[in-house]
């Protein structure tokens, strides 16, 4: 029997983020637990671990569901799990005091991704084009 720990560098006291977290196709009640302005499009495990590994964090990536998630696709699997205080209490970055910390910085960091910035710029293109072709329609009448 696993027994409860209380020391923060302990893999079992490490945070849990899921990608419904910050993802703003999800609502609340779908597990979204940051504002959807502030939230990423569907964020992957991977993101999450190359934007705060990068960061300096000790990070884990489990593969498990998130329980609300209704798509038992792969691409939807995976947890990530950051240690957030070192073994005597104190943090490992002064930046990061809690999720919340965490989840805000992931949600604003994955879009500089290179993998998404090459991605966006075509989608940010394309809605602007969307855009132009409306306001066309719109003179013609």
């Amino acid at each position: 029997m696993a027994h409860l720990t209380t020391n923060p560098a302990d893999k079992e006291r490490f945070l849990c983020i899921y990608p419904a977290y910050i993802n703003s196709k999800k609502t609340l009640a779908e597990g979204r637990r940051i504002p959807a302005e502030k939230a990423v499009e569907n964020p992957s495990c991977a993101e999450i671990r190359d934007v705060l590994t990068a960061a300096g964090l000790n990070v884990l990536v489990e593969n498990k569901m998130y329980s609300r998630e209704w798509n038992r696709d792969v691409q939807f699997r995976g947890r990530v799990r950051i240690q957030l205080k070192l073994e005597d209490g104190s943090l490992c970055q002064e930046k990061f005091t809690s999720r919340k910390d965490v989840m805000f910085y992931v949600a604003e960091m994955i879009p500089k991704l290179k993998s998404r910035t090459q991605k966006s710029g075509g989608a940010e293109a394309g809605s602007q084009q969307g855009e132009g072709g409306k306001k066309g329609k719109k003179k013609k009448k």
